[in-house]
């Protein structure tokens, strides 16, 4: 989960800078575009398998009942302002939508919500 999430935080340092390039009136890089798209394909799709990796390590290697954590229901829904983010970017690419300013408010508070998990997970270490 750790590469997910620095693969996340890459992808949201990418998009500030295309955010700060349309506020400002300046025309984006196609570089931080195409980084931007490159980052974070993958990183939603790791950040997918790791939320499934989790209840299955819980009861195979420890022998937790699933989903019985703080940390389970915070990363399921920092699971789902992720694929939110990721769904309205896609229509973002596709020429689908214009909500860019949303888009960038859902990354924001997904990645807030990562930071949330992120420390309630921490109590579950060895």
């Amino acid at each position: 989960m750790t590469v997910s999430l620095a693969l996340a935080l890459l992808t949201l340092r990418a998009g500030l800078r295309l955010r700060s390039a349309r506020r400002l009136g300046v025309p984006r890089s196609r570089d931080d575009l195409r980084r931007h798209l490159r980052l974070a394909k993958p990183a939603v799709a790791m950040l997918v398998l790791g939320f499934a990796a989790g209840p299955v390590s819980a009861v195979w290697l420890r022998g937790w009942d699933a989903f019985h954590t703080a940390h389970a229901w915070v990363a399921a829904g920092t699971l789902g302002l992720f694929v939110a983010t990721a769904v309205l970017g896609r229509r973002l690419e596709q020429g689908r939508s214009r909500a860019v300013d949303a888009h960038a408010a859902l990354a924001l508070v997904a990645t807030l919500a990562a930071a949330a998990a992120l420390g309630t997970g921490f109590v579950l270490l060895p």
